[in-house]
């Protein structure tokens, strides 16, 4: 087993849904193109709180808690995964699982975006809701990255949508914020998705589930998420 199946076994087997490796270097900053490779690690989230999110009156305090908890989980194994490589000698770094970055503004992005890794390594494409959507759980999921300086075998990058002429998503969003592009790799987040009108609908109409920081309804209503429910 080489370095690269020892890692996806560590990572798997902490209980990640999917892992995926991809090339970077000609999308990251300046700062970062040293690392040139990415690790995405997609966590699975809950479908009976997923299910639980009401499309009248949004989203749960459970759904609210799974977020932050899921959260913490995706640094947690990202900083023990990065650990490990670190000590086989090679540069890495985790980006945060939700932060954003506002020293030139709030634009609500992070410091490297979870989704440009995870189309890049295979994980999903870019759903009209503007969250990664796998063809297994649908957008059901959470995602990390790490950036490395460590060689892969990289996985083959998706670089189209496959959500057709679906629009729940469009449809159910309560503020209309998602503009019902589809997407093709290389196109910017605000094709898609007006995220200031999305962030100020959460902190007026949800404020008190954990201060307005969640919504949830467009991950509820994709039909590639609700084919994996039980019966």
């Amino acid at each position: 087993m080489n370095k690269q199946q020892q890692i996806e076994k560590m990572i798997l087997d902490l209980g990640v849904e999917k892992v995926g490796f991809c090339q970077l270097d000609d999308l990251l900053p300046q700062e970062f193109k040293h690392l040139k490779n990415g690790i995405s690690i997609a966590i699975r989230l809950s479908d009976q709180v997923i299910s639980d999110i009401d499309l009248e009156k949004g989203p749960t305090h459970t759904y609210f808690h799974h977020y932050r908890t899921v959260n913490a989980f995706i640094d947690q194994v990202s900083f023990k995964i990065t650990n490990q490589l670190q000590q086989w000698g090679y540069l890495a770094m985790a980006i945060p699982a939700s932060q954003s970055i506002n020293d030139k503004g709030w634009h609500y992005k992070g410091l490297f975006q979870h989704r440009t890794t995870a189309t890049r390594a295979g994980i999903g494409w870019i759903g009209k809701n503007c969250c990664l959507v796998t063809e297994e759980v649908g957008p059901r999921v959470r995602l990390g990255t790490i950036l490395t300086n460590m060689e892969f075998k990289y996985d083959i990058p998706i670089t189209a949508s496959q959500c057709g002429n679906c629009n729940l998503c469009i449809t159910s969003c309560p503020v209309k914020a998602l503009k019902g592009e589809t997407w093709t790799a290389g196109m910017e987040r605000e094709a898609f998705i007006n995220p200031e009108l999305c962030s100020s609908h959460m902190k007026s109409q949800y404020k008190h589930i954990g201060r307005g920081a969640v919504c949830g309804i467009c991950v509820k209503v994709c039909p590639r998420g609700k084919k994996v429910l039980k019966k």
